[in-house]
C-alpha cells in the first residue's frame, strides 16, 4: 500500500502570497485526486475554500471477463486537463500557487519504457480479477500450508497475535504482486525489457511522477506557456516558473488522504469513503494493527518524527452497483435513489450483493458474484433500488463489527465522504445499523483536501493540524433511529430478518465463478 510521499526537500519557501508588479497577491494550493470513475483538481485558498475546480471522468476498459484496464494515455491528458482548469476556473496566475497535492488510487499498475515514458500496457486497475486463479493456487499451495502451521506453533508458544495473524494470512487480487506476475506470464515485451534493463514498474503515483519530471513535455509549461526547468535546489526536481517559484509536491495514497482531510488526528477516529468502493479506516495511532479477519495496517501519514498507522477495510463495489443500476435504467438521476428508497416500506424481500468485484473483508472470497435474490411478480424499480442501497450499508455494517471485533479500540468519531455518502437514505440506514452518529461534511472530495492540506503544511501555508480542524466546514449529522431507544449498535428489530436473508444471499453468493 502507499503512503505518504514528500518528494522535494524544504530548502527554499516561498512567502506566503506572491509578489508581482509591487503588488501582493493571495496564494493558494492545487490538489489533484486520481480516482477510479475521475480525475478531480480544486484550488483552495487559505480558509480550504474551493476557489476553482475542474474534473474529467476516467473511461474503465473491460477487455475480457474480471479484466479492469485503463488507458494511461488517457489518464495523463486527464491530468494535464484538469489541472489546466482549475487554474483558469479560480483565475488565477502560476506564480499564485505555493504547492501542489497529488492524491492518488491504490495498487493501479503500469509498466512502461524508461527511455521513452511509453507504456507497454494499459493500467491494470485494484479492481481488476485476472490473477485470482494464482491467487487461489498460492493461498492453496504446500508453501502457505507450512507457514500457517509454523505460525500457529510460534503463536501458540508466544502467544503473539501478530502470529497469530500470520497463520491466517491470505492473499487477495488487490496484491500488486500478482497481477504484475500475470503480466511477466503473458507479455514478452515486459520480460525483454527487464531483460534489457529499462523496464519500469509503478503504481500511478510513481508513473506521474515519472510523467512530470522526465516526460516529454512539462505539466506547467501547458498552463503557463513558459518553459518550465528542474529546479537543482530541490531533492526531487520539480517545476521553477520564470524563477519566481518552485513546487513542492505531495503524493498521497487516496484514502489516507481522505483521512487527513477529515481530521482524523486522534486514536480512535473512523473515516468512511464511499466512491467507487467504500473504504473504512481507523487511526490506531503509534502501533500498527495486527489482523486476522480481513483488515490490513497501513502507514497513514509520517510528519516529522510522529509516524501514525490506520486499519482499513474495504468493499469493492459501492459507487459501482449504483452505475451499474443506472445503466439498467432503474433511476436516471442518482440524486432520484434517496427518494425512491424511501417511497417503498422494505425491499419486497429482495436481496442485492454488491461483489462485482469479489467480496473483501471479512469474507474475503475473490470469486463471489453479484446478485439479486427474493425477485417476485410485485417487485418494482423502487424495490429493486432499495435493496441496493440497503447492501451498502449492510456492507458498512459488516467492516464497521469487524473493526470494532479487531482493534477493541473505542470509537471517538465517525466521519462519511466520498459520492454515495451524499445518499441520504443509505447514510440514515448505516447510522441506524451501527448505533452511532455519523458526521457528513459539505464537501465530499476529501483526498483531495487531505492531499492539500498535506501540501500545505509542508510549504507553511497552514501550519498545524489545529488550524486544520478550525477549517472544517459545518456538517450534516445522522443520528440513529433505534426502535428500542437504546442505539447498542444493534439493528432495530426491522432489519434483524433482512439483515439475516442478506446474509443468506451472501453465502449463496459465493465461490460463485469457482472451476467445476
Amino acid at each position: 500500500k502507499q503512503e505518504v510521499r514528500t518528494v522535494t526537500k524544504q530548502t527554499h519557501f516561498p512567502t506566503m502570497g506572491s509578489h508581482r508588479n509591487g503588488f501582493k497577491k493571495e496564494s493558494y494550493i492545487l490538489s489533484v485526486d486520481v480516482g477510479t470513475t475521475s480525475i478531480r483538481c480544486h484550488v483552495y485558498d487559505k480558509e480550504a475554500k474551493i476557489r476553482g475546480s475542474c474534473s474529467t471522468k476516467v473511461v474503465l476498459l473491460y477487455p475480457e471477463v474480471g479484466h479492469v484496464e485503463m488507458d494511461p494515455d488517457d489518464l495523463w491528458k486527464g491530468f494535464i486537463s484538469v489541472v489546466k482548469g482549475a487554474v483558469q476556473d479560480a483565475g488565477i496566475q502560476m506564480h499564485q500557487v505555493e504547492a501542489l497535492g497529488i492524491s492518488t488510487q491504490r495498487s493501479t499498475f503500469t509498466t512502461w519504457d524508461r527511455r521513452t515514458g511509453v507504456p507497454f500496457h494499459n493500467f491494470i486497475s485494484w479492481q481488476d480479477q485476472r490473477a485470482a486463479d494464482l491467487v487461489k493456487s498460492w493461498n492453496r499451495s504446500c508453501t502457505m500450508k507450512a507457514i500457517h502451521g509454523a505460525m500457529k506453533v510460534l503463536y501458540f508458544v508466544t502467544r503473539q497475535k501478530r502470529l497469530l495473524a500470520a497463520s491466517l494470512i491470505v492473499f487477495s487480487t488487490q496484491h500488486v504482486t500478482f497481477r504484475l506476475v500475470w503480466v511477466l506470464t503473458h507479455y514478452k515485451q515486459v520480460c525483454q525489457a527487464i531483460d534489457e534493463g529499462y523496464c519500469c514498474f509503478g503504481t500511478i503515483d510513481s508513473w506521474l511522477l515519472f510523467k512530470l519530471t522526465k516526460g516529454g513535455f512539462a505539466l506547467f509549461s501547458l498552463v503557463s506557456q513558459t518553459s518550465s526547468k528542474p529546479s537543482p535546489k530541490t531533492l526531487f526536481p520539480f517545476f521553477f516558473l520564470s524563477g519566481e517559484n518552485f513546487f513542492l509536491a505531495i503524493l498521497m495514497a487516496d484514502q489516507q488522504a481522505a483521512m487527513f482531510g477529515e481530521c482524523c488526528f486522534d486514536v480512535g477516529d473512523v473515516k468512511i469513503t464511499m466512491g467507487t468502493g467504500t473504504f473504512m479506516d481507523i487511526n490506531t495511532g503509534s502501533k500498527p494493527h495486527t489482523s486476522v479477519a480481513g483488515l490490513y495496517p497501513l502507514v497513514g501519514w509520517k510528519i516529522g518524527s510522529e509516524v501514525v498507522y490506520l486499519a482499513e477495510g474495504n468493499a469493492a463495489d459501492t459507487g459501482t452497483a449504483i452505475k451499474w443500476a443506472q445503466k439498467l435504467e432503474l433511476f436516471s438521476d442518482v440524486r432520484e435513489t434517496s427518494t425512491m428508497a424511501y417511497s417503498v416500506r422494505d425491499s419486497d424481500g429482495v436481496c442485492f450483493v454488491p461483489s462485482f468485484s469479489g467480496l473483501q473483508a471479512p469474507l474475503n472470497d475473490p470469486k463471489a458474484c453479484a446478485s439479486f435474490m427474493g425477485l417476485k411478480p410485485s417487485t418494482t424499480k423502487r424495490h429493486l433500488v432499495r435493496a441496493i442501497l440497503e447492501s451498502i450499508a449492510f456492507r458498512n455494517k459488516q467492516l464497521y463489527e469487524t473493526m470494532l471485533r479487531e482493534t477493541h479500540i473505542p470509537i471517538t468519531k465517525i466521519r462519511v465522504d466520498g459520492g454515495v455518502s451524499s445518499n441520504d437514505f443509505v447514510m440514515q440506514l448505516t447510522s441506524d445499523l451501527f448505533g452511532k452518529k455519523i458526521a457528513r461534511p459539505q464537501h465530499h472530495e476529501m483526498s483531495c483536501l487531505g492531499a492539500a492540506f498535506v501540501a500545505g503544511l509542508e510549504v507553511g501555508f497552514w501550519r498545524t493540524r489545529e488550524e486544520l480542524k478550525k477549517l472544517q466546514s459545518a456538517d450534516d449529522e445522522f443520528l440513529p433511529q433505534c426502535a428500542d431507544k437504546e442505539c447498542t449498535g444493534s439493528p432495530n428489530g426491522e432489519y434483524v430478518p433482512i439483515l439475516q436473508s442478506w446474509e443468506r444471499a451472501l453465502r449463496r453468493s459465493m465461490n460463485w465463478y469457482n472451476k467445476p
